[in-house]
């Protein structure tokens, strides 16, 4: 594809088994060409009928895809001899030689080893959707008409992309950056706060294509099951969607409460696993992730105002909130597939159910309790109630904790 038949909307398929590289893609393919048209599809059969009925001006396909493999694909679409031939970019994570020798006689026009470089396949987008130095401009699609909040918000739970990002990724993966590469440590510190980044890079960590052995529960088990590059990319990949970031004033202030409430009650959780020898880093990404649904609400307030709907700040916010909040929460936990322990966990912290308590549960249970307390009020009645005799907690290390 020249610059000289380039397509006013560009047609892409692409073709990638594992749903969060699959979304990686489309957010770098559209930060491109916003206005691109996109087919994804998770596997080789549902490619090659897709490619048997769609003229697509540019097609990336995973070599490792279930089914009929991405090389099968690039095989058969060059059998088809088409005129100038189909832009066609392969990924995988072979990098060896014979590999890439198999691949070279079918002549794709890029082939990428993963994790993927972000620079270098923006670049290889940029050449083939864009003349030099042209660039796209989309507008935000305005509302249907008539379209109310209540049934705005209703549609949004299940495709919303969750919460905004607390956290400068840039500059957290810079910070972690060093001259032998991404340290995960330093850059597990670096977003640890942030429940965004922690829910999907454990989401991630569990799905399909990354999944060996026990259930990753928390976000340092993340990072190491996914590696520096993949984790890398998709916390950057996180930056490129849109409302990533709250920019209305009003919004971003009750995004800093639901997000202060997050850290106190995270904080709080793992000092009392760490007094009760429990596991502390499970039950701070809980606490860390219990306001999921508020915050990923909230960004959903700013779409609704973005797209031209109006919203009255002291009143509409909250009772969205109080009605959609919980509901948004439990969608998303559900749709990205959290491990059942951990939304145990999260569920416990609002209230405990019937039967037998993990301490656990306990402990998150206790946390949020201390987390809601206001600087005035005291942690006598805290230490009488069920939760604290449960975890055997008195009043002295409780008042410790408060300090």
């Amino acid at each position: 594809m020249t610059a000289v038949d380039l397509p006013a909307v560009p047609r892409v398929l692409i073709a990638e088994a594992d749903p969060w590289s699959r979304d990686l893609l489309k957010q770098v393919l559209l930060n491109v060409r916003c206005d691109a048209r996109l087919d994804l599809c998770a596997d080789g059969q549902q490619a090659m009928s897709l490619l048997s009925e769609v003229p697509y001006d540019l097609v990336i396909v995973d070599w490792e895809l279930p089914g009929i493999d991405g090389l099968s694909v690039l095989r058969s679409v060059r059998q088809r001899k088409r005129n100038p031939p189909l832009p066609f970019i392969l990924m995988s994570s072979r990098n060896d030689s014979a590999s890439v020798r198999e691949a070279i006689p079918l002549a794709p026009t890029a082939y990428l080893t993963k994790p993927l470089n972000m620079e270098n396949l923006t670049e290889r987008l940029q050449g083939l959707l864009l003349d030099a130095g042209e660039e796209v401009f989309c507008e935000v699609p305005a509302l249907a008409a008539g379209m109310t909040l209540a049934v705005f918000l209703e549609r949004r739970r299940e495709q919303a992309d969750g919460a905004p990002l607390m956290t400068d990724v840039q500059v957290a993966v810079k910070r972690s950056l060093n001259p032998n590469g991404l340290d995960l440590k330093l850059l597990e510190e670096e977003i640890r706060t942030d429940p965004q980044i922690t829910a999907v890079l454990i989401a991630a960590a569990n799905s399909a294509a990354q999944h060996h052995g026990a259930a990753v529960q928390t976000l340092g088990q993340a990072l190491h099951r996914l590696g520096t590059g993949q984790s890398m990319n998709l916390i950057l990949g996180l930056a490129l969607k849109r409302s990533a970031k709250l920019s209305d004033p009003c919004l971003a202030d009750y995004a800093e409460r639901y997000w202060g409430l997050s850290l106190h009650t995270a904080e709080y959780a793992r000092t009392l696993a760490r007094l009760l020898d429990l596991d502390q880093e499970r039950c701070y990404c809980a606490g860390m992730l219990h306001r999921l649904g508020d915050l990923a609400l909230l960004r959903c307030l700013q779409e609704w105002k973005q797209a031209g709907g109006e919203l009255d700040e002291l009143e509409e916010v909250g009772d969205a909130l109080a009605e959609f909040g919980a509901a948004y929460g439990s969608a998303l936990r559900t749709r990205w597939r959290l491990p059942l322990e951990l939304r145990e966990l999260i569920a416990s912290v609002y209230q405990l159910g019937g039967g037998v308590y993990s301490r656990e549960a306990l402990v998150m249970n206790m946390a949020a309790q201390m987390a809601r307390l206001t600087e005035h009020e005291g942690v006598e009645e805290l230490a009488k109630s069920r939760t604290a005799r449960l975890l055997k907690i008195g009043l002295p290390e409780l008042m410790r904790m408060r300090k």
